[in-house]
């Protein structure tokens, strides 16, 4: 990333207001993009926009290539001549603070399903463009298309319970369902290619505000997805598609099992020797999304956990090397820019520094992370370097007023006092129940020398623990908080405008 400083906001798209339950790509959108640039902010941090898997979490997805047809705008689909204002007679009473996933997805599908009906009994005037989507991304969206069609008609079993000839894409079996399915695949192809209209038109708008639009996706890919079934020869499986191994961490100060996430992992080797294509495409894809890739667990690419898929825990892993150098030599060389954040929070070896700096990607630093230790404590301000993102937190934290007040009951009472203590004396906070912590929290990062400063929306906001986005390891009541337009008020606004002027990261 070229060094020049800038902030900006981190905040989903589900977390948009609306009036169809969950955030998507309509006005609401535009209207939140014109307050950033109001506000004087370059950047709009997103979370991955493909389709959500289980605990309708975006880290866990049938696709990394696919967008979520839950962001299609209804509003934008009404302008456009593929619903009518009669299909939302029965829009139901929506939540405007939570999404409600399966009332949302029920409804929002019976809408698409309406959409694709209207398009194809009109041979629609956007038919030609709808072939030339099909065509320029079929390299995954044939597979996904028919990979969602097959789960629909299996009752969505994981593909590993399908049928034995489908599951291993045996040619016959695949000509089969792509006949009988025909319609459904069509039906997926086309709520991707809606997505993608739509996406792209509220990109471009971001770019004519000077907004750049940071995207994310993780490092592995979720079993039960179309990526894994397609290719199966990229996975570490067995002879019925199950892993053999799974990736996670292994044992820390946070857990004495470590994290065992379950997904699949690579046979680096297998893309080594084809020269990466698949995560050549995979970052090709994405970067004709956004402008900038946030790389999740990025220490992997070094050196890996990888778990036996018998064991229960992480605990009995070890550490693999990753692909390395290699890997990030070949994209760079294919795609020329390779715009990359990379996420190297946690325990971080001097090979993955040595990663990071042969290929200039910043990594991150969690101000919330930097008062359990001391002066030297690398996610203090004053210890920063320029090439850096600096955030108050992420989604997978409190929200600043939350960790503040909150009694973390898992740790030493004299160690969360002694953080507390050490955050008010670093801050120059004299009210033990600052109303305002968090403003303090983010002038002491926007003053800083790191290039690139994101905040969570809740954290501008300074909102409490009922606005936090994710807590890691509980698998329901995530990905849920949303909030409304008229909370980013004028003050919020001015006062976003303010900073950003005063440390240098206004737009020119």
């Amino acid at each position: 990333m070229a060094h020049h400083r800038a902030s900006g906001v981190l905040l989903h798209i589900t977390s948009l207001p609306g009036r169809y339950g969950i955030g998507d790509l309509g006005h609401e959108a535009y209207a939140f993009a014109e307050k950033l640039a109001a506000a004087k902010q370059k950047i709009w941090q997103v979370l991955p926009l493909v389709p959500v898997g289980h605990g309708y979490s975006p880290y866990s997805s049938p696709s990394t290539f696919a967008g979520n047809p839950l962001l299609i705008s209804p509003d934008l689909l009404l302008e456009e001549g593929f619903l009518d204002l009669s299909d939302l007679d029965s829009l139901p009473d929506f939540s405007n603070h939570h999404v409600e996933f399966e009332r949302v997805i029920r409804f929002k599908t019976s809408l698409l399903e309406i959409a694709f009906q209207r398009f194809q009994s009109a041979r629609h005037s956007e038919a030609q463009a709808f072939e030339r989507f099909c065509d320029q991304e079929k390299t995954w969206l044939d597979d996904y298309a028919l990979f969602m069609a097959i789960r629909e008609s299996q009752n969505n079993q994981c593909w590993t319970d399908w049928p034995g000839p489908v599951r291993d894409r045996t040619e016959s079996a695949i000509e089969g369902v792509r006949s009988s399915l025909g319609d459904r695949i069509s039906v997926h192809k086309f709520w991707q290619f809606l997505f993608a209209r739509q996406w792209d038109r509220f990109r471009r708008f971001c770019n004519s505000r000077s907004i750049s639009v940071v995207g994310d996706i993780p490092i592995y890919v979720a079993h039960d997805s179309a990526d894994v079934w397609s290719e199966p020869h990229l996975f570490q499986l067995d002879d019925v598609g199950q892993p053999t191994v799974v990736a996670g961490v292994p044992p820390d100060y946070f857990s004495e099992t470590g994290q065992r996430w379950g997904n699949p992992i690579y046979r680096w080797e297998t893309m080594r020797d084809n020269e990466y294509d698949w995560w050549t495409r995979r970052m090709a894809s994405i970067l004709k999304q956004v402008d900038v890739v946030r790389l999740d667990h990025f220490r992997g690419f070094e050196a890996y956990w990888e778990v036996p898929a018998s064991e229960p825990t992480a605990v009995k892993g070890r550490w693999v090397e990753g692909p390395g150098a290699g890997l990030f030599e070949t994209l760079k060389s294919r795609l020329v820019e390779l715009p990359v954040i990379a996420e190297d929070l946690g325990l971080i070896t001097p090979g993955v520094v040595e990663l990071m700096d042969r290929f200039g990607f910043p990594g991150m630093a969690v101000m919330q992370f930097a008062f359990d230790g001391d002066a030297d404590d690398k996610f203090l301000p004053h210890n920063y370097r320029r090439n850096l993102v600096a955030y108050t937190g992420t989604h997978d934290n409190d929200t600043l007023h939350g960790w503040y007040s909150s009694n973390r009951s898992t740790q030493d009472a004299a160690q969360v006092n002694r953080a507390r203590e050490y955050c008010r004396s670093y801050l120059g906070v004299t009210d033990h129940n600052s109303s305002d912590i968090h403003v303090k929290f983010i002038r002491a990062l926007q003053m800083s020398v790191a290039d690139t400063v994101v905040i969570p929306l809740q954290d501008v906001l300074g909102l409490g623990t009922e606005a936090r986005m994710n807590v890691p390891g509980e698998g329901l009541g995530n990905w849920t908080w949303r909030f409304a337009m008229d909370d980013v008020t004028d003050e919020v606004v001015k006062q976003m405008a303010e900073f950003a002027s005063l440390y240098g990261r206004a737009p020119a």
